[in-house]
């Protein structure tokens, strides 16, 4: 077992469940990743090895047919997962939050119909709150819902969807004004709703379009799409929690556990580069000797090392104060800009360290100089997770003049 990013006071059951996990990852996902990804095609026999293992009930409770653990076995989970493939923890982090979200806010209904499906992967989720031409700015949202007898009619554009086409399940936020007067705080005028559909591209359910999968420059194998809804109908049991106006606190909730988890992607994929940078100084020389016995290359591992440990204790402070029932925002905040950060300089250093052959197609540190990128931006970029940990900290730190 590797020194660096290690995890005390861990439980037999969490210890095997990672064994068995980094064991599928040394297994099932190193070895075909980097051919999957050139090729951007979807790890169906991955994704079915990982139904198998029951990973898509993790945090799912027990109750309802899924393992009832924790967000830190969870992010553990990812972090190793990550390791393999980074796009491969997407496909799980979409799903999650929306498991997430309905076990803290479904109704009984809503949890009894999808929880159970749900753990087994037989209903797989997906969540969209950005839109074409907001970015992280969500309470200016557009799409909006309007009630119509038993249903609400669904209009509006969706971006950036992570599973768009493979889900079932999507979790869409939009503005519901009904029952909230004129000049109700934005926030306060929004609802998630629960909408399923058929898994694929073009019209997945009458009203529901899916245009297609985004070309981008990493994180490929998943898909990540638009969402076009023109006059979908929506029944009224399909709003989240069963009350409109709480959407964007219930989707804040689910955004929480998932800076844990951009956290946990980024110290897995810098523990990957460190490991690439590691083993490839010592197999090449230079003037006669192995790279790493340069002090130059030397100096490079050792902040390498010192930036994937620091983000993994991070991470894990942030998944421990979440399960304890405290608030995290801060510490979540803080975790996902950090292990983002760190995550690109290491993987940037292993680039350097490989010379010419980071830029060839063959070595795998190729793959992962266009991946870590996406870290930066996910679940609100770097400079949003800084404007959350200054407000923050002002809040905690206030001058008592």
């Amino acid at each position: 077992m590797a020194r660096l990013a290690q995890t005390a006071g861990l439980t037999d059951v969490q210890q095997e469940i990672l064994s068995t996990v980094r064991d599928f990852v040394d297994k099932e996902i190193i070895p075909v990743a980097t051919g999957l990804e050139h090729r951007d095609e979807y790890p169906q026999q991955i994704v079915d090895g990982l139904k198998e293992l029951g990973l898509f009930g993790l945090m799912i409770p027990e109750e309802y047919g899924g393992l009832g653990e924790s967000l830190l076995t969870y992010a553990l989970c990812v972090e190793e997962i990550a390791r393999g493939w980074m796009s491969v923890s997407g496909i799980i982090n979409t799903h999650f939050i929306v498991a997430y979200m309905l076990k803290q806010h479904g109704t009984q209904e809503q949890k009894d119909h999808f929880l159970p499906r749900m753990a087994a992967g037989d209903i797989r989720g997906a969540f969209s709150m950005s839109e074409p031409g907001l970015g992280s700015d969500v309470s200016a949202i557009t799409s909006k819902a309007v009630k119509d007898g038993d249903e609400y009619v669904l209009n509006g554009q969706k971006m950036w969807l992570t599973n768009g086409g493979t889900s079932s399940l999507v979790a869409v936020l939009v503005r519901s004004d009904e029952g909230h007067p004129e000049g109700t705080a934005p926030h306060k005028s929004m609802t998630t709703f629960l909408i399923e559909k058929e898994p694929g591209f073009g019209e997945v359910r009458p009203g529901l379009t899916i245009p297609g999968k985004i070309d981008k420059m990493g994180y490929k194998g998943v898909d990540t799409t638009e969402l076009i809804m023109d006059g979908l109908r929506v029944p009224a049991d399909r709003v989240l929690g069963g009350v409109t106006g709480r959407g964007f606190y219930q989707m804040m909730d689910g955004v929480e556990v998932g800076r844990v988890n951009v956290a946990a992607r980024g110290c897995g994929v810098a523990q990957r580069a460190f490991e690439l940078g590691v083993q490839y100084a010592q197999q090449r020389h230079t003037f006669g000797k192995p790279i790493a016995q340069h002090q130059a290359i030397q100096f490079k591992l050792a902040e390498m090392g010192t930036k994937v440990e620091a983000a993994h204790a991070m991470m894990v402070n942030a998944a421990r104060k979440k399960d304890s029932g405290e608030r995290n925002d801060l510490e979540a905040g803080m975790a996902k800009y950090l292990a983002s950060e760190y995550c690109k300089e290491v993987v940037e250093d292993a680039f350097r360290i490989h010379g010419g052959y980071g830029f060839s197609k063959e070595y795998e540190i190729e793959r992962l100089y266009r991946e870590a990128p996406m870290l930066l931006i996910g679940e609100g970029t770097a400079e949003i997770q800084k404007m959350i940990i200054g407000r923050r900290l002002l809040e905690e730190y206030r001058f008592q003049g």
